[in-house]
């Protein structure tokens, strides 16, 4: 990887040959399952005070190893790593710790259980489920990015379901299978956007107790098998395995495809799906089910806890939502997604060394760049020439000189060239040296440490971060991870973004 950012691997679909997105429904959603405002209020109180000890432990410990890393010369001369360039000095650099305690058991020591569950997490998952509460789950099945989106739709879809999502953990399936997963909470701030969205939401941790030996049977809906025509099967994925479920599949039915007959799209729409929740539509399509893998047991799509294999391919009007402003899956869940504080600081921390900040400065307005190639080779059928089919440089250069401006004009806001961060998948030198002739900064995570410091997970986490924190961003057209950081600056930061064609000569042409 030539010590670059190392998500590429999750900017965009794994599977290079399908269509390129899936996501909403253009329906607001229903009112959530009444929560008492007590009890409610605690749960956000305890688990805020959890976060903000956690955040202010990472200060506590110097990484001299980290440092002297992260101040190496490089004799590469076409890597950047962090406080790598003339204006950084050792005085300004501060390393961050790691976490002192697994989140899933920190969570359970310092905070009441979830309101949207009986009580601590227990053995079998049926005996934490609240008998006033209907739930459903999901599972995911791609690159992280995709992941997101997935449990996006999994709790959109609740939304018109009248029930409370149970997230799982995310999969290490981009970076490597000897690598535990890690919690959805641990990346994002769950009490945070239970209270901004008013949406609740439990994770998988905190209704079954993750060292549980028990096995629970459960019926589920086969999506997969009828929205694509080349497996003859549910989605695979291992997150049941994680979770010691055994699951009975049930075919859905044909109609939960949007584009029905029609092979290229695999998107089912949100309302189709919402109809099997209900008992109605539900019992005119149950029957038949798969048994089990491992006790041959045969279940109906279970009514308490509404299952379905993929989301990923579920969408509103179009497999390209999210894309568009009018997306409620971005509206509505998405873009109260934010990062837990611990993140937050990681991210500030490196883009203060990438500038040559002291780490008491606050940090600068810059413009971040998001260039994947990679995998992205396989679909340049329409260049005539492999070199035509990304944008060059320069193209890219043009849209930041694009951004700049339009962040001058509507926001007074002038930031220079040296002001940019670039995080991409590419590995030849020369483009990397390229990238350093017009000023343009990266964080070298293989020279910083990060995957040592803080695991696998976090170089493309922290990449993402840096990503959403810039007021100007510039991403790869077709890529999910450009997408969603598109999305995030001009949601969160009112930020200016373009996107950059690729697949041909001249694509961005303008």
């Amino acid at each position: 990887m030539n010590g670059r950012s190392a998500n590429g691997y999750s900017h965009g679909r794994s599977e290079s040959s399908m269509p390129l997105l899936p996501y909403a429904d253009t329906s607001p959603p229903s009112s959530s399952p009444s929560l008492s405002a007590p009890r409610y209020m605690s749960y956000f109180a305890q688990k805020r005070r959890f976060l903000l000890t956690a955040c202010l432990s990472l200060s506590a410990i110097v990484l001299v190893a980290l440092s002297f890393t992260t101040l190496a010369t490089r004799e590469d001369s076409f890597l950047v790593p962090i406080n790598s360039h003339p204006e950084s000095s050792p005085q300004n650099s501060t390393s961050l710790a790691h976490p002192v305690a697994d989140d899933a058991e920190s969570l359970e020591d310092e905070y009441e259980y979830s309101p949207f569950v009986r009580g601590p997490p227990t053995q079998s998952f049926r005996d934490n489920l609240r008998d006033d509460t209907k739930y459903i789950t999901s599972w995911i099945s791609a690159g992280w990015t995709n992941d997101i989106m997935t449990y996006t739709n999994l709790v959109y879809l609740a939304t018109l379901t009248d029930r409370v999502p149970v997230v799982g953990m995310f999969t290490p399936s981009h970076i490597g299978g000897d690598v535990p997963p890690i919690l959805f909470g641990e990346v994002f701030d769950v009490p945070r956007f239970i209270e901004e969205s008013g949406i609740p939401l439990v994770e998988w941790y905190e209704v079954k107790d993750p060292e549980s030996g028990v096995i629970d049977e459960l019926g589920c809906w086969n999506v997969w098998e009828a929205v694509q025509y080349n497996e003859h099967s549910p989605r695979g994925s291992v997150v049941p395995s994680w979770l010691k479920l055994d699951i009975s599949y049930t075919k859905a039915p044909n109609w939960v495809k949007l584009i029905p007959d029609y092979p290229h799209d695999m998107c089912s729409s949100f309302w189709s799906l919402a109809r099997l929740s209900f008992p109605e539509e539900r019992a005119k399509n149950i029957g038949n089910p798969l048994p089990s893998p491992l006790n041959n047991a045969t279940l109906d799509p279970d009514e308490h806890m509404l299952c379905f294999d993929y989301l990923y391919y579920a969408c509103a009007q179009q497999s390209t939502d999210l894309d568009h402003d009018y997306s409620p899956t971005w509206r509505y869940v998405m873009r109260y997604f934010r990062w837990t504080q611990r993140i937050e600081t990681i991210t500030a921390h490196y883009v203060r060394q990438v500038f040559g900040l002291p780490e008491d400065a606050e940090v600068p307005p810059y413009i971040a760049i998001h260039v994947r190639h990679g995998d992205f080779s396989n679909w340049c059928w329409a260049a005539e020439k492999p070199e035509d089919c990304f944008a060059p440089l320069p193209v890219i250069a043009r849209r930041v000189r694009e951004v700049q401006e339009e962040l001058r004009e509507r926001k007074g806001i002038d930031i220079p060239m040296t002001r940019v961060i670039v995080t991409s998948d590419e590995k030849d030198p020369a483009w990397w040296e390229e990238v350093a002739a017009l000023g343009w900064r990266t964080v070298d995570h293989d020279a910083a440490g990060t995957a040592e410091v803080f695991g696998r997970w976090y170089p493309v986490i922290i990449d993402a971060a840096i990503q959403s924190g810039a007021l100007g961003f510039v991403g790869t057209d077709r890529s999910t991870y450009s997408i969603v950081s598109r999305r995030r600056v001009e949601t969160w930061n009112d930020g200016a973004t373009r996107t950059v064609l690729w697949g041909y000569k001249g694509a961005d042409d303008h």
